[in-house]
C-alpha cells in the first residue's frame, strides 16, 4: 500500500497493512536534527522576526524546500499544513514593530509582544485596539471581504502537494473552521457569549459564510483533507458547556464539515487539546473523520476512546508529548506498545504524538518512537 491507500483505508474502517503515521507538526529544532542544517520551517519566533525584517523570500524558500526535504527523508504517511510551514503574509508599509528588550517588541498601535522561550513563539500579550473594540450584530451583516491567496504561499503549497500526492495523504488548509467563537479573545470572548449572545451567534453565521467563501480560494485540489486545530479546552474540561456548544456553534461546525465533504470530497481531521470528554459525542455528530490530539496530560485516555468511540471515528495520537519532551526513550516505547496494544485492532487508528513534536523533544526520544512504531505496525 502507499501512504495515501493506507490513511484511506483506515478513515474508511478497513484495515491497511499497517497502522498509519503522521504528525501534526514537527518543530524546527528536531527538523534540523534530521535535516543537518538550520530552517525556518515551524521556526515560528525566527519566521516571525524575518518577516518584520523584510525577509520573506528567504522563509518562502526554506519552508518549501525544508518540508519537502523532510518528509522525503522520514516514512510518514501524512504531510501537514500547520503554521509556518506555508503561508507567508503580505508584504506591508508600516515599520516593524520596535524591539524593547531581547525579548518584547511593540507596534505603532500600541501592540506587545512577547518571547516564549518554551514554544520558541512570539505572541501578542497585550492588544490595547482589541481591548477597546466593540463587536455589533450591524457590522457582521455586512458581506464578508473576498479572500487574497498570497502567490508565494500559494507556490509553496502547492509546491510540497505536487511532490507528494499520489503517494502520501495530505491535509491541506482551508478556509478555516468555526470552533468556539470567542469575539476578542478567551476572557473577553466568554462573557460576550453571556452577555452580547445575539452578537456571537451573529458573528458565527458572518464567519461560516465568510470561510466557506475562503475555501474556494485556499483548498488544494489534490490535497486529501483540511486539517483544523482551534482547541475547545483545557486541562481540567472544554471551555464552555456542551449545552452551550450545542445551542451557539453545532450547527455552524456541522455546516463546514458538510461544505468540505461535498462541494470539495475531501476529508476533515480535528486536532484538539484538551480535556473534551463532555464533547466527543458532539464530534460525530459533526461529522468528523480524525480526532487528532489526545491528550492524557488533560485525562483523555486512548484506549477508553477506543472502547467509547473508536468504531465509528479515527483516533490519531498514543505518544505523549511530556515524554518526549521529559521523558526517556523507554518511556516513549512503552507509550508506542501500549497505543498498538488497545488502539490497533479494528483498525481505525493512526501512531502519533498526542500534540506534535514539540520544542524540546529529545531527538533519542523521536527515534525510539519510529523505531519501535516500525517493531508493531504491521498487520
Amino acid at each position: 500500500m502507499t501512504s495515501k491507500e493506507r490513511v484511506y483505508a483506515t478513515l474508511e474502517g478497513r484495515i491497511p497493512d499497517r497502522v498509519p503515521i503522521g504528525e501534526f507538526a514537527i518543530d524546527f529544532d528536531t527538523v534540523e536534527k534530521i535535516l543537518g542544517h538550520e530552517t525556518y520551517l515551524r521556526a515560528k519566533a525566527k519566521s516571525q522576526i524575518a518577516f518584520w525584517e523584510g525577509r520573506h523570500d528567504e522563509v518562502a524558500q526554506s519552508y518549501l524546500e525544508d518540508h519537502i526535504a523532510l518528509h522525503e527523508k522520514l516514512d510518514l504517511d501524512i504531510v501537514t499544513f500547520p503554521m509556518a510551514t506555508w503561508e507567508i503574509p503580505p508584504e506591508s508599509d508600516d515599520p516593524p514593530p520596535r524591539r524593547i528588550n531581547e525579548n518584547t517588541w511593540e507596534d505603532k498601535y500600541g501592540r506587545v509582544y512577547k518571547f516564549s522561550e518554551i514554544t520558541h513563539d512570539i505572541t501578542c500579550v497585550h492588544d490595547p485596539v482589541e481591548e477597546q473594540r466593540r463587536y455589533t450584530i450591524e457590522e457582521f451583516r455586512l458581506p464578508p471581504p473576498p479572500v487574497q491567496r498570497d502567490p508565494r504561499s500559494w507556490a509553496i503549497l502547492d509546491g510540497v502537494i505536487q511532490r507528494f500526492k499520489g503517494r502520501k495523504f495530505i491535509c491541506g488548509p482551508s478556509g478555516g473552521e468555526i470552533g468556539i467563537v470567542l469575539l476578542g479573545g478567551m476572557e473577553r470572548g466568554l462573557i460576550r457569549l453571556l452577555e452580547e449572545p445575539e452578537v456571537v451567534k451573529a458573528a458565527t453565521r458572518f464567519f461560516l459564510q465568510l470561510q466557506n467563501a475562503a475555501d474556494a480560494v485556499l483548498i488544494h485540489p489534490d490535497c486529501d483533507a483540511v486539517l483544523w486545530a482551534a482547541d475547545f479546552g483545557h486541562k481540567t474540561g472544554p471551555f464552555i458547556s456542551p449545552q452551550m456548544f450545542r445551542e451557539f456553534f453545532l450547527e455552524a461546525n456541522r455546516e463546514r464539515v458538510r461544505s468540505i465533504r461535498y462541494r470539495f470530497r475531501k476529508r476533515v481531521v480535528k486536532h484538539c487539546c484538551g480535556r473534551i470528554e463532555a464533547l466527543l459525542d458532539f464530534f460525530l455528530e459533526i461529522g468528523y473523520d480524525v480526532y487528532q490530539s489526545i491528550q492524557p496530560s488533560a485525562g483523555m485516555d486512548l484506549c477508553l476512546l477506543k472502547r467509547r468511540i473508536g468504531d465509528r471515528i479515527t483516533l490519531w495520537g498514543g505518544v505523549s508529548v511530556e515524554n518526549l519532551v521529559s521523558g526517556s526513550p523507554e518511556d516513549v516505547r512503552h507509550d508506542v506498545r501500549r497505543a498498538m496494544a488497545c488502539a490497533k485492532e479494528g483498525g481505525r487508528f493512526i501512531l502519533g504524538s498526542s500534540h506534535s513534536i514539540a520544542v524540546g523533544t529529545k531527538y533519542e526520544n523521536f527515534m525510539a518512537m519510529l523505531d519501535e512504531y516500525h517493531r508493531l505496525c504491521w498487520y
